[in-house]
């Protein structure tokens, strides 16, 4: 599965490669701890696999993480689960957020653009001031180590400095965007009982306001634990009766003190996309994020002091974490809040112009519509501080990379990376010494032993097969919420192969070291590189009367693209007219989000379970991707043979 073509689309060149932080890194790494002063980035990353314990002490004495404990080893137990990093350490990650504000108090942490496009700066001094104010509130309210603090809210800077004053005092911290409707967001939130929510009136996307109020009424209607919310008047509105007022919280000019924690304490909970139920409340540590996206950020995506990080993202994906991250390597980190194509598709172009954004991380499906709208970056916006793009959400097609090449810059360092909400990081993507091959990411990370494995559990080299990871990573769920056992956690992931990591993708390692992505092995939804389940949309679609039942499927095409189909069997009578294909689409609108309308509503005899009475997906996939009939599923196990044949038709006459 390697790119026909061997050479490289881009190479660094040899200052690139004598300037990234990575290569300082490996020096500093052979001349304390052994690492290997030659043989590049293969032999460096074989070493971080070989000797676990010892590039992960590394990797904080490199970056000067802060112990205010000091840990008895790196590494206790290193089974899969359970994991134990850094026992009897303690330390808190917003402190090593908010570190720069020490050397560089007037440059801006954050940079705030909303749809006019206008950056806003927000300084290190006044970030921390706000943390201060806002954590000493916290604890006047009675939040303690542990208790949960929920975010109804945009990507706007009062997110971030809510989530750095809920670890400074040792709270955990989790969020929704506003565009998830009340019940995506209690299948969320009712899950970790939060005390305290903070809440927008509402937001503007797409050059429109949406009020959010009711929501908020809502949520703290059926959130009995909350003690406290938070109004953050975004559209303007008096806070409502009981609420307390940002400005309030935020008024007093205090140095933010920090609840020293232990490493495996937890710092957020982030959520799968449900396909099979609610979703899973993964619940991250804050020393396991600390370290795990200090390697990422400093080493991988070569950011420091003076870079600024654009991801376009939400409050609701993983991907903003991770964003924020940013602020542990010193960079200036930007922050846009509204539609990615508005006022036109070249929109974020221009955000990353505005803001001087020399890492630049997108959506291989905003790429890939840009081609097709016929944008042209370099020469309609300044890009010259861009020195990455990267993408993730899906793989970037090969028409993306040589896109990028063509229209950004042929000098670009194209960064497609992969990962996952269940670690908050990537397993392959960004390494700045590394050649780019069209439709390839470049390589493994660093401390990941990724491999590609045959059902048996035999690895492959140059084939399609699992993902798998093979050793721990601190960033690794310590546990999911509401999982006494941990059985729902040890099923998500160590079912299949016991003892390794199973991820559900479907990946090709090269024998050039480089990985290919061929999306998902399971039936979660990806759509805009937002990954949700198939359950929240059953829930909402199946209210409408004339729906008996439905299936939805995410469809990856060759050509880069994604093809979302609803398949409804309709009640006795029913019919799929307009007014019902609108009463659908309003319905998704409302109650999930404008990301789960579907592509096409297609009328159909029936939908297809197992023995059990699970709807099947993944065969169904199958079949719209062309795999034949008796590859695509096991006879046995249907209920109804013939519905999958219609399936089957409808993929031969699309194709």
């Amino acid at each position: 599965m390697t790119s026909s073509n061997p050479s490289p689309l881009w190479q660094p060149d040899r200052e690139h490669i004598a300037r990234a932080r990575i290569t300082r890194f490996q020096a500093w790494a052979a001349e304390h701890h052994g690492a290997p002063a030659d043989g590049g980035y293969a032999g460096l990353h074989r070493w971080s696999v070989d000797e676990l314990d010892t590039f992960w002490k590394a990797v904080t004495e490199f970056f000067d993480v802060r112990f205010s404990t000091p840990y008895a080893r790196v590494l206790g137990d290193r089974s899969m689960p359970g994991a134990q990093w850094f026992p009897g350490a303690t330390l808190n990650y917003a402190e090593h957020a908010l570190r720069a504000a020490d050397t560089r108090a007037d440059e801006p942490a954050l940079l705030y653009v909303d749809e006019t496009h206008e950056p806003r700066p927000v300084s290190w001094s006044e970030l921390r001031r706000q943390v201060g104010s806002l954590a000493a509130e916290l604890r006047a309210l009675g939040v303690r180590p542990g208790d949960r603090v929920s975010g109804y809210l945009p990507n706007i800077p009062q997110a971030v400095a809510a989530l750095l004053a809920t670890a400074a005092v040792g709270a955990v911290w989790t969020s929704c965007a506003p565009d998830f409707g009340a019940r995506s967001v209690l299948d969320r939130f009712q899950q970790v009982e939060p005390v305290v929510l903070f809440a927008v009136d509402g937001y503007r996307y797409g050059g429109k306001e949406h009020d959010r109020r009711d929501t908020v009424a809502e949520l703290r209607r059926e959130l009995p634990t909350l003690r406290a919310v938070v109004h953050i008047p975004l559209l303007g509105t008096e806070p409502p009766e009981g609420a307390l007022e940002w400005s309030a919280l935020t008024s007093s000019d205090i140095a933010p003190v920090y609840e020293e924690v232990p490493f495996d304490h937890p710092l957020w909970v982030l959520y799968s996309s449900g396909t099979t139920g609610l979703p899973k409340a993964i619940v991250q540590s804050q020393g396991g994020i600390l370290v795990e996206h200090l390697k990422q950020l400093g080493l991988h995506c070569d950011l420091g002091p003076e870079d600024r990080f654009f991801w376009y993202t939400s409050t609701g994906w993983m991907m903003w974490n991770f964003l924020v991250s940013g602020l542990l390597t010193g960079t200036t980190i930007v922050l846009y809040d509204g539609s990615p194509g508005y006022p036109d598709t070249g929109a974020q172009w221009r955000i990353a112009e505005r803001t001087g954004a020399t890492l630049y991380g997108t959506s291989a499906a905003y790429v890939m519509a840009c081609r097709k709208a016929d944008v042209h970056p370099s020469r309609d916006f300044d890009l010259s501080r861009i020195k990455c793009v990267a993408t993730t959400g899906s793989p970037l097609p090969p028409d993306g990379f040589r896109w990028l090449h063509d229209e950004v810059r042929d000098d670009l360092w194209i960064a497609s990376v992969s990962g996952g909400t269940d670690v908050c990081s990537c397993f392959a993507g960004a390494v700045p010494t590394l050649p780019v091959h069209i439709g390839e990411l470049q390589a493994p990370g660093l401390g990941t032993d990724l491999q590609s494995w045959d059902p048996s559990g035999k690895p492959l080299i140059d084939e399609v097969g699992e993902l798998v990871v093979t050793n721990p990573m601190p960033s690794m769920p310590i546990r999911f919420w509401n999982d006494p056992d941990g059985s729902r956690y040890h099923d998500s992931y160590f079912d299949t192969y016991p003892g390794a990591w199973r991820h559900g993708d479907w990946i090709t390692l090269t024998s050039r070291g480089s990985v290919v992505i061929h999306g998902r092995s399971d039936s979660t939804l990806n759509r805009q590189g937002v990954r949700m389940g198939s359950a929240d949309i059953y829930e909402a679609v199946e209210r409408l009367p004339e729906i008996r039942e439905s299936l939805v499927i995410g469809v990856e095409q060759p050509d880069g693209g994604y093809w979302m189909p609803l398949f409804v069997h309709l009640a006795p009578g029913a019919e799929l007219d307009d007014a019902l294909l609108g009463r659908i689409k309003q319905t998704i609108r409302e109650e999930l989000s404008p990301r789960h309308i579907p592509d096409e509503v297609i009328e159909v005899p029936g939908i297809p379970h197992t023995l059990t009475g699970k709807r099947i997906e993944v065969p169904v996939k199958r079949l719209l991707q062309g795999t034949p009939l008796e590859k695509a599923v096991n006879p046995g196990s249907v209920d109804n043979l013939d519905l999958l044949r219609f399936y089957e038709q409808l993929a031969r006459d699309r194709a």
